[in-house]
Order: C-alpha cells, then sequence, then structure tokens
C-alpha cells in the first residue's frame, strides 16, 4: 500500500523518501488533501552474469581478430578530428 505525503514533505525530505523507494516503498503525492502523483520504485533487471569458462568457450571458435585491418576500418569509418564544429 503506498503512503500519502505532501507536495511539502516530497519538497523537503526528498533524500528519506529517495532512500525508501530504495528500499522498494511507494508513495501517493498530493497537494491540497488531493492526489496527484504516485512515486513507486522501478523493477529491475538483475544483471545477467556469465562465466569466464562458458564466455571462453563460446567465442574459441571466432575468427582472430587482425588489429591493424580492425584501426583502418576505424580510421576509415568513425570521425576522430577532436575540432569542435560549428
Amino acid at each position: 500500500m503506498a503512503r500519502q505525503i505532501t507536495q511539502r514533505e516530497l519538497r523537503n525530505e526528498s533524500g528519506k523518501i529517495m532512500r525508501a523507494l530504495d528500499r522498494g516503498e511507494s508513495f501517493v503525492v498530493t497537494r491540497n488533501g488531493v492526489p496527484v502523483g504516485e512515486l513507486r520504485p522501478l523493477r529491475r533487471q538483475r544483471p545477467h552474469f556469465v562465466a569466464t569458462e562458458v564466455l571462453i568457450e563460446a567465442f574459441r571458435g571466432a575468427p582472430r581478430i587482425d588489429f591493424k585491418r580492425f584501426r583502418e576500418d576505424i580510421d576509415r569509418f568513425v570521425d576522430q578530428d577532436p575540432t569542435p564544429r560549428a
């Protein structure tokens, strides 16, 4: 259940409210006693980690990178001029 907070509470206690959001709490923001918005935590995707051994095996048959050719491709297709654009 979302806890109601006033617009003033949101302004004055934003740090406290953000920490509560991190803990999974939700809020309904009111102005003059009328609900005007809802704050709720985003559902975050957990990062997917792949074991080193699995990754090495997946790339075992990949062709080797020719770094000289790779650098030439980068230079040909990517503008690396540091001069500011007008």
